[in-house]
């Protein structure tokens, strides 16, 4: 299920409760701390649950006029918040049908005492439920779903999503979506509005969250934005508000912005140029070339600014690496795969400085990733896509949630891997990890990559951390896609992104800022 249903907007959900980047994501069981903290400060859980209703039922309005609707409710909290949202919306004038999966006198806590509030008929779920209904409630499962929705639900779930109409709002997530991963428990149907509370989770931008989700909004509910300092969520949505972009002081000079090397290949120049160009428009004070000197002039003729080097030998690389103004260094693109790249990755790894390794210094040790992780000393960012990143972690692949598996790699390698795809992951050793969602399909043009690579080393010149720098330069790729002209091409990159950097760099009006919560 890769659509959403098309709703008839009349307004977006309000500029406080969409998603914002730079916080939180909270797993599920990092909500439910999240939920228990709150009302050990004091705030009812009943209240959590009105506020949840509230939020919903303001959302649903502000998106469409008033029409006939149904609302699924589950047997669990999601479900209480289904009957708050069918009171609500009743109370305002629309007309409410309830269906409930099992009984009602078997609810429970919060969810029984808002059913008690619901004075209207309540009937069983069924695929009747849909029939005459212009807009559906899905309140049947929270996030914390742990088996395939099977039976009478999972009935109803596939019924729904089969049809062009009515538009689904989901509570939470839509039903079947596995919160933390966003994967599907058997069956899901898409929704055109998904409203949840308090953070995001990372089923929400994850696997098959952004296609079943449609738009999404966050919610205050009245947990205090404190409880992040207790929960110490590790996960966060990638955004400026987590890192600082490296700008020049009056005092600095070429030499204080850092000296990054690209290792250029001898055949495959493109992959090279491009990563040199998007490291010097991110800010490198110098960008040496370093290659075979039968391919120097292809790099030489490319830019006035390169500085070429000859490197034919490996005690060329060795004579050349002993300048430590050379501070950050980029070995892969365009550089062939094979023993010769292994080679000249593991003489470079013991110096220990900042240094990227993408496509070709990657998949040149798929018959003996340990040897590549136990050369890694300093700082090393990764920037593999999946085919790469099965090379390296074959036993990692199959795991069901990115975030683990991401994670995990980065522990395993001493180093910030960064996994490229719609919604890029990047995970550092510490177990910090940030999900990148403002990616266009644009960006899935060739060189992209090298681009990436490139931006990342030039933040890493300027002595960005290498987490911070890899976050970033994904940031603004996707940000600086945006910003590209139609029929976008890798060669538009460099500078677009050099103007997503500039406006992100610009300081906001503390008057226009919102406080969200603790970040990463």
């Amino acid at each position: 299920m890769t659509g959403t249903h098309a709703a008839p907007r009349t307004g977006a959900p309000p500029s406080e409760s969409v998603m914002q980047t730079g916080g939180a994501l909270l797993t599920v069981a990092e909500m439910g701390r999240a939920d228990a903290l709150a009302v050990e400060g004091g705030v009812p859980s009943l209240s959590l649950m009105e506020h949840a209703g509230f939020a919903a039922t303001r959302a649903i309005r502000r998106g469409w006029m008033p029409r006939r609707t149904v609302v699924l409710c589950g047997p669990g909290n999601n479900g209480g918040d289904g009957f708050v949202i069918a009171r609500m919306l009743r109370s305002a004038g629309w007309p409410v049908t309830v269906h409930l999966l099992g009984d009602r006198d078997r609810l429970k806590g919060d969810a029984a005492v808002n059913a008690g509030r619901w004075h209207g008929p309540v009937a069983p779920l069924d695929l009747g439920a849909l029939d005459g209904a212009d807009l559906v409630v899905d309140a049947l499962f929270g996030a914390g779903l742990s088996r395939p929705v099977d039976g009478v639900a999972g009935s109803v779930l596939s019924a729904l999503a089969a049809r062009p109409a009515p538009p689904v709002v989901a509570v939470d997530v839509p039903s079947g979506l596995d919160g933390d991963t966003g994967q599907v428990w058997g069956t899901a149907a898409p929704a055109a509005l998904t409203v949840t509370f308090f953070r995001p989770k990372p089923g929400h931008v994850l696997g098959q969250g952004p296609a079943l989700c449609g738009d999404l909004a966050v919610s205050d509910i009245g947990i205090p934005a404190t409880v992040l300092d207790a929960i110490g969520p590790a996960a966060c949505l990638n955004g400026p508000a987590l890192w600082s972009l490296p700008r020049p002081g009056a005092r600095d000079h070429k030499y204080t912005r850092g000296h990054a090397v690209v290792f250029g290949g001898a055949t495959m120049t493109g992959a090279g140029r491009l990563a040199a160009r998007a490291a010097r428009r991110m800010g490198a004070g110098l960008l040496s070339v370093a290659a075979p000197s039968a391919a120097l002039p292809l790099y030489a003729q490319d830019a006035p600014g390169v500085l070429c080097r000859a490197i034919d030998s490996p005690g060329d690389v060795e004579t050349m690496l002993e300048d430590a103004r050379l501070n950050a260094l980029l070995l892969g693109p365009g550089a062939g795969r094979g023993p010769h790249t292994a080679a000249r990755v593991l003489s470079i790894l013991p110096r220990a400085r900042p240094t990227v390794l993408d496509a070709d210094a990657l998949t040149s040790f798929a018959d003996d990733p340990g040897a590549l992780f136990e050369a890694i000393t300093g700082p090393v960012v990764m920037t593999p896509h999946e085919g790469e990143f099965r090379a390296l972690f074959p036993d990692l692949t199959k795991a069901d949630d990115p975030l683990v598996r991401v994670r995990a790699a980065a522990a395993r390698a001493g180093a910030v891997v960064l996994l490229k795809g719609p919604r890029t992951i990047i995970a550092a050793p510490d177990g910090r990890a940030g999900v990148n969602t403002n990616a266009p399909a644009a960006l899935a043009t060739a060189g992209s990559g090298d681009v990436l690579a490139g931006a990342i080393l030039g933040l890493l010149a300027q002595g960005m951390p290498a987490w911070e720098a890899a976050a970033a330069a994904a940031w603004l790729h996707g940000a600086g896609a945006h910003r590209g002209p139609p029929g976008l091409i890798a060669e538009d990159l460099p500078d677009a992104m050099a103007a997503a950097a500039a406006a992100a760099a610009t300081p906001p009006d503390p008057l226009s800022q919102m406080h969200n919560g603790t970040l990463c």
